[in-house]
């Protein structure tokens, strides 16, 4: 059995489009790609595609992935190729590789986040941002299907900084900055709104239009550097030291991730 990991992206609009949403949409793109897809076994068969840490609806991402498992082998470029045909624009494969090596989802430990603030200057923006990284904690409250939870969204951002921002389809005179974040994927998970939320604790930030959110990158925090790493790379360095004419999909390893449903 062939694995094959994906890298796609919520683009425009798409990123309104809730995790089961793309479930859907995958799926129909694997049998319009005639994708010889492994199923699970039981009474209602479904295609065995595992999913790992995907981006909230209403945010966009870069940076989402997944895996499928083939009953035959099939080249990862000729395959990314086929599924993008296949999807929604918005929606798009941007890299593939086979599974060579075990634990993607362990090596989805933080995200890198852009957060645009329209309406809000610069430096009010940097004002927040370094109000918020001087605090010790930073309780913030989220509403969940057990009621109302507090935590701290202070200690799983790595980092948070603003930039300026002057959008070519946006008249120049406009405010809008750009919080940039780092933020370890802990539990409970720390979400870009949640330090929107903190930051309006700390520093009286409150953009007077919703943030644009989009996650530019996830995988394995890099203590050294301060970055997020590919999650993929361990795949293609292992591929590269493969030798020629070994069979595809002989050196994939299953990933404990969670199985989508159809």
């Amino acid at each position: 059995m062939q694995r094959i990991r994906l890298r796609y992206t919520k683009r425009g609009r798409l990123r309104f489009t809730s995790h089961r949403d793309f479930q859907r949409a995958f799926e129909r793109a694997l049998r319009r790609a005639e994708v010889p897809m492994a199923y699970s076994a039981g009474f209602t068969p479904h295609p065995k595609v595992s999913y790992a840490n995907a981006a909230p609806t209403g945010t966009g991402s870069e940076a989402e992935y997944l895996e499928i498992a083939l009953t035959a082998p099939r080249d990862p470029e000729k395959l990314k190729a086929l599924l993008d045909e296949s999807m929604p624009v918005g929606l798009d494969i941007i890299d593939a590789v086979e599974a060579r090596t075990s634990g993607l989802a362990d090596r989805l430990t933080a995200s890198v986040w852009e957060l645009r603030l329209d309406g809000v200057t610069v430096e009010k923006a940097a004002r927040a941002a370094e109000a918020f990284r001087a605090a010790e904690t930073v309780e913030v409250q989220r509403r969940t299907k057990n009621g109302m939870r507090t935590f701290d969204a202070r200690e799983a951002v790595v980092s948070l900084d603003a930039v300026a921002d002057v959008p070519a389809d946006r008249p120049s005179d406009k405010a809008c900055a750009i919080l940039r974040l780092v933020v370890r994927h802990v539990t409970p998970a720390v979400r870009p709104d949640d330090v929107l939320s903190g930051l309006r604790a700390v520093a009286d930030l409150a953009p007077p239009v919703p943030a644009a959110v989009t996650r530019l990158a996830q995988g394995l925090f890099d203590e050294e550097t301060g970055t997020v790493t590919d999650p993929l790379a361990p795949d293609r360095e292992a591929d590269r030291a493969t030798p020629q004419g070994e069979a595809a999909g002989t050196a994939a390893a299953p990933v404990p991730a969670v199985e989508g449903s159809a």
